[in-house]
């Protein structure tokens, strides 16, 4: 069931797509990485693979078997790669609760996110950084002082989280913030550098100077 060629459709700024990318490292899977050049001019594979929802990320495993969503596919790679750590918690409640934080993770505190980095509005701004404040004191509890949030390896809230951190970084880089300082996130911040310096994250982590770049002509878009 492990074997067969793998593919990864998905864009460097997205960290959707870098989830993905950590697990498979995490897992030692060797993966062929496809980027979508423009989310506007979408190649025929990712119409094609994903249908329903026409967007990255998506992983083709073997005989064109192709799986959307990054939570999703994390969790597939979990279950059919055992090479390497387990990436969801053993414990049936620990699962659970890891799956609760990721949702509120895509639901809430990313969208928020988003709007803090291109919003042109001061108003929205305004309301959108007082949401990633609340969500940035929220996760430096979570973290609780450990290695990880897996724990002493990286695990599912960690690759959730981790795909995020560095879009935190940018709001404080261009907005001139400290949502992140060792004053108020000690805990988070040393994670951060934790797990931004991991074998199977370092190489995949685009950088916060490239990301603002991009937020920048993202905002200037929109």
């Amino acid at each position: 069931m492990s074997e067969g060629e793998v593919k990864v459709l998905g864009t460097w700024a997205s960290p959707f797509s870098t989830r993905v990318r950590i697990a498979l490292h995490l897992k030692s899977v060797n993966y062929e990485y496809l980027e979508e050049k423009s989310l506007e001019s979408k190649s025929e594979l990712l119409l094609d693979s994903n249908p329903v929802f026409k967007r990255i990320p998506v992983l083709i495993h073997g005989d064109n078997k192709p799986i959307s969503e990054s939570l999703i596919i994390v969790e597939y790679i979990d279950e059919v790669w055992s090479s390497g750590p387990s990436i969801l918690p053993c414990d049936a409640y620990q699962r659970a609760d890891a799956r609760f934080w990721a949702t509120y993770v895509d639901d809430k505190f990313y969208p928020a996110l988003k709007r803090a980095v291109v919003s042109g509005s001061e108003e929205t701004k305004r309301a959108s950084m007082a949401e990633v404040e609340e969500g940035v004191a929220m996760l430096e509890k979570l973290s609780k002082g450990e290695a990880f949030f897996g724990g002493y390896n990286i695990g599912y809230l960690d690759i959730v989280i981790g795909s995020m951190f560095e879009w935190i970084k940018v709001i404080d880089k261009c907005n001139e913030t400290q949502l992140l300082s060792q004053a108020e996130t000690p805990c988070l911040l040393e994670w951060g550098a934790r797990f931004s310096s991991h074998e199977a994250v370092k190489d995949v982590l685009p950088g916060v100077a490239k990301l603002a770049g991009f937020g920048l002509k993202l905002k200037a878009k929109i």
